[in-house]
């Protein structure tokens, strides 16, 4: 058994001495991430808070169908009055309450009302939307640090095989079995092995810092990931599937049906307008009125009327015949959006699913690549040992098993990320699809709706707002050291 085999060995030994009594806070899944994400990850949280303000645009078109009361008041001193009025007051007090109550307003409110709920659903759409997108983040930061402490492992393990075998070149050199030309070939290889080390862990670093960026911790010996479940079979059949849930189409197709009402929203100041109206006024002049004769006065009155208002539009300045045209053209700007959103997602569905169809066919070829390097450079060395073969071709082996389990885990990664993002494109990699709801994880944007949706108090109010997410600022900056457990699930991943 050669050194790098049974360093693997005792790696993976290690490894599994050690599983019966680590504690599951000692290692990540890529669960325990997205749930992180999904609960801290301050972009969602910012795109939750945007949501609940786009909820108020309900009430806020509600309150104009709704009665309103006002009451005012007003002291007033009469510094200097007319020579020619005998009974002017010096001073007064008026108070009054004005109610009215809308009855008909042409339609504006009710297609407004209904043009915010649409507004509202493509708000959810868009949440749905970012939720996704910052899953799909997660999932590629966390195959990439699992990727690149792969990476790191095989450098390390490579400048361990280049040093053994400069060391072995250079015994031969000494009993004149090889020449110097042999020596600087085998140190040349090792500066170029330490190199790519170095900078496979600057890599691997980066990578832990995006993890850290997205999620809210450090990575802690992240274990590989599930099989990802519900994958189409066809590109046409991911299609079909995008077509009915992307939540960035569904948002577009939301706002389209919004643009039509307010069209009749814009033509509705041409129309009539009918309300009721009440108010009671009461005045008191204070004992001031009609000077020295006040007695023969009456020095506070209330008074009181009701009626109907009727409102008729008869010349705007072709306000209205603006706002309609400008609402015309806005809605056909939001159903070209439609089908730009749809040819996006055509287009993206299609890519997402060639690049996972292509990765799973590089590991394939990757795998038989491994195996067939492994093969050859045993090869190599029982032929460099009876002297058919020179300590350059070890070298080339040796390199070109590195290149070729390199790209194994590098196709894994891909083609996992690949497969996440297709099922993002189809609208299936959301909380709900990804089982978070198990732990009662689940923000419901309803649940707001609800909650605000023909609240009519004017003194109601939220608590003062505060950030959820968690800050990064004290965790330690992430190092390239790799745990063993971690190094061996590579380097078995690497294998399969």
């Amino acid at each position: 058994m050669n050194i790098r085999a049974t360093r693997l060995a005792f790696l993976a030994g290690a490894a599994a001495l050690a599983a019966p009594l680590a504690s599951p806070a000692q290692a990540d899944t890529l669960r325990e991430a997205l749930a992180e994400a999904y609960q801290t990850n301050p972009t969602l949280q910012s795109a939750r808070a945007q949501q609940r303000a786009n909820d108020e645009n309900v009430p806020i078109q509600q309150s104009s169908g709704l009665p309103s009361a006002s009451f005012t008041a007003q002291h007033i001193e009469f510094v200097r009055t007319s020579g020619n009025s005998f009974t002017a007051p010096e001073r007064t007090l008026q108070a009054g309450i004005d109610l009215g109550v809308p009855i008909y307003s042409g339609g504006s409110v009710k297609n407004s009302v209904r043009a915010a709920r649409e507004r509202v659903s493509a708000g959810q759409a868009d949440l749905r939307a970012t939720e996704s997108s910052i899953f799909s983040l997660v999932v590629a930061a966390y195959m990439s640090v699992i990727r690149n402490e792969a990476i790191v492992g095989l450098t390390a393990n490579q400048i361990d095989v280049l040093s053994i075998n400069l060391q072995a070149t250079a015994d031969r050199f000494e009993i004149g079995d090889l020449t110097r030309t042999d020596i600087a070939q085998s140190q040349s290889r090792l500066a170029v092995a330490e190199s790519d080390f170095r900078s496979a862990q600057a890599n691997l670093i980066g990578a832990r810092e995006v993890y850290i960026q997205l999620v809210g911790r450090a990575p802690t010996d992240l274990q590989p990931p599930p099989p990802l479940s519900g994958l189409p079979s066809s590109a046409s059949e991911a299609v079909d599937i995008a077509l009915e849930f992307n939540p960035d189409l569904m948002a577009a197709k939301e706002r389209a049906a919004a643009s039509e009402l307010d069209i009749k929203v814009a033509g509705a100041s041409r129309l009539p307008t009918v309300s009721l109206f009440a108010n009671t006024d009461y005045t008191n002049f204070y004992g001031t009125l009609g000077g020295p004769t006040s007695n023969n006065f009456a020095q506070s009155e209330t008074t009181a009327n009701a009626g109907i208002s009727l409102r008729i539009p008869i010349f705007q300045g072709g306000r209205p015949a603006a706002l309609q045209r400008q609402a015309t053209a806005r809605a056909t700007s939001a159903f070209e959006q439609v089908i730009a959103a749809e040819r996006d997602v055509i287009a993206q569905v299609r890519a997402s699913y060639s690049s996972w169809i292509a990765a799973n066919s590089i590991i394939v070829s990757s795998q038989t690549a491994v195996a067939a390097a492994e093969l050859g450079l045993e090869g190599v060395r029982a032929e460099n040992s009876i002297g058919n073969r020179t300590i350059l071709d070890v070298l080339n082996a040796e390199q070109e098993l590195l290149s070729a389990r390199v790209q194994l885990v590098t196709a894994r990664r891909n083609a996992y990320v690949a497969g996440f993002s297709l099922l993002a494109a189809m609208g299936r990699a959301e909380a709900r699809d990804l089982g978070l709801d198990d732990e009662g994880l689940l923000y419901d944007p309803v649940v707001n709706l609800n909650r605000v949706d023909g609240a009519f108090w004017d003194w109601d109010r939220d608590p003062d707002p505060v950030a959820v997410s968690t800050r990064t600022v004290d965790i330690t900056a992430p190092d390239a050291d790799i745990p063993q457990s971690g190094a061996a699930d590579a380097e078995s991943n690497i294998n399969q």
